[in-house]
């Protein structure tokens, strides 16, 4: 089942069932109102949902009309919760090492998480509104759960039956604000404006055996100004599964439902498959070269973000976007 938010309808959005293949919807009022309703009475209204995308797929139905993503929000255009992770701890490891720090053993073993702003994600074909291109502008490639409600203290081992869809992103980055910023010691904010997710949000079974153990086994393909710029796997190289993750930011609090949990930066030991950030690209540079030769984004600059399964079918829709200034 893929499930999408048109823009219209208030900040919420609309929410639409849409086809498999990305061509075609329609309007579930009569089920839920909106993503966040859905989900909210999940055990409720999941089913009647999965009829009408089940009679979506048989044929044409009462009411449907075209998929058009540029008239949708982020599945949840705001959430009340939104963490990201940074479970390829690798990634991490190559920033570190690129300015000659040594990477505490900790890391391996417990994961870094920061809770981002949820209030005004972009969406899927939206502009990405930066000030200035001084502030060092990237994107991030990731993919992401949204669960519903999670009790505190939820276990690896039970975490996966909470992960009820899942999503791709583009967490944009301002890297020359960062380090000013993680300096005071209270983490992320000016350096983190709003996030892209995919077009739709799917259910599991929508990948197959390409998602199970809370890991999505699929390449996650970026294009930069239209030219490939990575498509590192993300079932490799991922130190935290999405189980863990949920089992560590439950530690202390619950999770309501429709919290949205991102994996972080897609990056794998083989550089070959490219990256999911400029960011990674810069710090490799500076190991083999003493410095970073490739720039940051600019405005009227292109990323483009997407997920095909094995037959070359778009699974989430395409994250596709232009810097602008803002």
């Amino acid at each position: 089942m893929k499930l999408a938010s048109l823009k219209a309808g208030g900040r919420d959005g609309t929410l639409i069932v849409v086809s498999r293949d990305l061509q075609r919807a329609v309007l579930a009022p009569a089920i839920a109102v909106t993503l966040q309703a859905a989900l909210d009475d999940w055990d409720v209204v999941s089913a009647g949902l999965q009829d009408l995308a089940a009679s979506l797929e048989a044929g044409p139905v009462e009411g449907e009309f075209p998929f058009d993503p540029a008239a949708v929000a982020s599945p949840l255009p705001r959430a009340y919760h939104w963490v990201d992770g940074s479970a390829y701890v690798n990634h991490v490891e190559l920033v570190r090492k690129a300015r000659g720090a040594e990477m505490p053993e900790s890391f391996w073993h417990e994961p870094l998480v920061y809770q981002g702003g949820s209030d005004d994600f972009l969406g899927p074909l939206d502009d990405i509104p930066v000030p200035s291109e001084e502030f060092g502008i990237d994107m991030e490639a990731e993919t992401a759960v949204i669960t519903d409600d999670v009790a505190m203290g939820t276990s690896p081992e039970d975490a996966g039956k909470h992960v009820k869809l899942l999503m791709i992103l583009n967490d944009v980055s301002l890297r020359n604000l960062i380090p000013g910023e993680l300096a005071k010691g209270f983490g992320f904010y000016q350096s983190k404006p709003s996030t892209a997710f995919s077009p739709v949000a799917v259910t599991p079974d929508e990948l197959g055996d390409a998602y199970g153990d809370g890991t999505v086994r699929l390449p996650l393909i970026t294009h930069l100004n239209g030219e490939i710029f990575g498509q590192p796997d993300c079932g490799t190289d991922m130190t935290f599964n999405f189980n863990q993750l949920i089992a560590h930011v439950t530690k202390t609090r619950r999770l309501g439902a429709g919290a949205i949990v991102g994996s972080g930066t897609i990056s794998n030991y083989d550089r070959s498959k490219g990256s999911s950030c400029i960011a990674e690209k810069r710090m490799l540079e500076t190991i083999e070269d003493g410095k970073p030769s490739m720039p940051f984004m600019s405005f009227g600059d292109t990323v483009r973000i997407e997920m095909l399964d094995k037959d070359g079918n778009s699974i989430f829709g395409a994250i596709d976007q232009k810097v602008v200034k803002a």
